[in-house]
Formats: structure tokens, C-alpha cells, sequence
């Protein structure tokens, strides 16, 4: 390609932008022309004639639906980068696919953020630093540790991850390094692919049996929905911990509250259904629960690494390579 790109930036807030690929401008402009202003909105006679000249779409999250009406206002579009997990989430790929146009993502660097903080959670999980913290601060005194804190350590414990997904694998890896015994809940992850994670490959309710920690790694979809409901929390021995860093909807939020507030189990929340939860819920006061605003994935300056990441694809695109992201769409070619 001989000149740059037309190519507009798509998110909200604005502010994203910035970001996501300030410290890589130089390089992004060289690479494309790209349209100072961020767009929020496609309906303004300014927005409309951005998108309508637009090659290349460098979108975030907040970015308006670009479904099969949108695509048809936007003729000369050829390439949609989306600074996130998966770009369905903002475009029909169906549709796009159709039309030629090429998409791609920064799955892997968020999920590498995600991946990151989940291990970091088990490990404290492990040794109960909550706990620690709680009676530290409640008696602001000498902590004897031998009689206080015996049951703590990640020397021989089990984790439980169910899901085998992008996260889930990275997890797992990342826990080669302990001495955690690690199981996996998958059923489309083959026997030799959780061995090759240093995992070994169960059912679901022999993961949760056997557990001290469970971790939620599978994605949102219906056949997911609460599938850690009332059964399964009773499978889960006593004193385990759940974390959640996937999404809300896993698990049914009545039935843990019944078992979170009995102090059977603890549970570490990143994500809830609803998100986030009403200001009267009671799981803001358990002792045993731990709220997060949804910080596992990337944030602050791991953003960074996503806008790099989008920046590589585009040069892949303007030098007429592939996406090393490539999103395939089953039944289009």
C-alpha cells in the first residue's frame, strides 16, 4: 500500500484513547491516517462522514454497534482492530466477513493481565492473607503465626480451575511454577492438553470436592449460565475459596450468598451479576467475601500493552500480512 490508511478511533470515554495508544503515537501515525477526534457516536453529519471514509476502525470498549446497517454506511472499511477480547463484542463479523472486511483483537494482552492477577489472587488465597489482615488490624498486636495462621500455605494445595480457556490456560501455567496441585474442568480440552498445562483433567464436581481453591475461568454463554449454582457450592468442601475473575452470570448469586453467609466457604469476587451490585447487597459486609471493581483485566498502564499490541496488527495490515488475531467466523470463509 503505497498511501496511508484512512483509519478513525472509536471508544468510550474518549479519554481511552490516550490510554491505549499515547505512548505509541508516533508510531500509530506513521502507519495510518488516522483522525485526531474520538469518535463516541456514529449518527452526527461529522461523525458520518469520518466513518464513511474510513479504511481501518480502531475501536474500544464504548464503541457504537457496528452491526449490518452501520457496515453499509461505512463502504470503504477494510479492517476492524478491537482493543479487547473479542471484536463481536462491537461488530456482526458474520456480516463483515461477508464484505471481506478483515478483524482482529488484543485478547491475548488483556488475558495475559487477567491471567496475571488470578494466579496472584490463588497464591494469597493460599496462605489467606484477608484473613491475616483482618486479625492484624482487629488486635493491632504480635500475630503468633504457628497458633493463628496453621492453615495457610500453598505447600501441596489443590486449585481447581474450570475452564481450559485463553485465561484458564495461562493460569495454569503460571502455577507450574508452585508446588499447587492443579485440576481443570473442561469438557472440549483433550486429557493431553491439561497435562501439557501440568493440570490434571476431572469432572466438575470432583473439582469442586476436591478443591481448596476454584477459580472461574469459562465463558459467558448460556450453557454457562449458573453453572455454579446450589449443587455445585455444596459439593465445594468447607473453608474453600472461590474466586471469580470471568463474568458475573457463572454463578447464581442467591445460592452463594446462602453458603457465604452460613462462613462455609469465602468467596473473591471480581465480577457480579448485577455488576456492580446494589448498594444494599449483604455481600459488601461479609468478613468472607472480597469485592473488586473488575480490575483483572488490563488497567492504568497495562493498557499500554493493548495498544501495542492493536498498533502491531495494523502494521501487519498495512504491510499486507494476516492478523496474527484473526477472528474466524464458523461457516464463512
Amino acid at each position: 500500500m503505497n498511501a496511508r490508511p484512512r483509519a478513525i478511533v472509536a471508544m468510550n470515554p474518549p479519554a481511552l484513547a490516550e490510554n491505549l495508544f499515547g505512548p505509541h503515537r508516533a508510531r500509530l501515525t506513521a502507519l495510518v491516517d488516522v483522525s485526531a477526534e474520538v469518535l463516541t457516536e456514529f449518527e452526527s453529519d461529522h461523525a458520518s462522514r469520518l466513518i464513511g471514509e474510513a479504511e481501518v476502525l480502531l475501536a474500544g470498549w464504548g464503541c457504537p454497534q457496528v452491526d449490518r446497517d452501520m457496515l453499509e454506511r461505512m463502504p470503504n472499511l477494510r479492517a476492524v482492530v478491537f482493543a479487547g477480547g473479542t471484536a463481536s463484542a462491537v461488530l456482526d463479523t458474520v456480516e463483515a466477513a461477508r464484505r471481506g472486511i478483515v478483524f482482529t483483537n488484543a485478547g491475548e494482552g488483556n488475558a495475559q493481565a487477567v491471567a496475571e492477577y488470578t494466579a496472584a489472587t490463588i497464591v494469597l488465597a493460599g496462605k489467606r492473607a484477608r484473613y491475616a489482615e483482618q486479625i492484624y488490624r482487629e488486635g493491632r498486636a504480635f500475630v503468633d503465626r504457628e497458633a493463628d495462621l496453621l492453615d495457610t500455605g500453598n505447600f501441596g494445595r489443590t486449585v481447581g480451575l474450570v475452564g481450559a480457556s485463553r485465561i484458564g490456560r495461562r493460569v495454569a501455567q503460571l502455577l507450574q511454577a508452585t508446588d499447587l496441585r492443579v485440576l481443570v474442568y473442561d469438557p472440549y480440552a483433550s486429557d493431553e492438553e491439561i497435562v501439557a498445562l501440568g493440570g490434571f483433567k476431572v469432572t466438575l464436581d470432583a473439582l469442586l470436592a476436591a478443591s481448596d481453591i476454584v477459580s472461574l475461568h469459562a465463558p459467558a454463554t448460556p450453557e454457562t449460565e449458573h453453572m455454579i449454582g446450589a449443587h455445585e457450592l455444596a459439593v465445594m468442601r468447607d473453608g474453600a475459596v472461590l474466586i471469580n475473575t470471568a463474568r458475573g452470570s457463572l454463578i447464581d448469586h442467591d445460592a452463594l450468598r446462602t453458603h457465604l453467609r452460613a462462613g462455609r466457604i469465602d468467596a473473591i469476587l471480581d465480577v457480579t451479576e448485577p455488576e456492580p451490585l446494589a448498594a444494599d447487597d449483604e455481600l459488601w459486609s461479609l468478613s468472607n467475601v472480597t469485592l473488586t471493581p473488575h480490575i483483572a483485566g488490563a488497567t492504568g498502564n497495562e493498557l499500554h500493552r493493548l495498544g501495542r499490541d492493536v498498533i502491531d496488527e495494523i502494521a501487519r495490515f498495512v504491510a499486507g500480512e494476516a492478523f496474527v488475531g484473526f477472528e474466524r467466523v464458523p461457516g464463512v470463509v
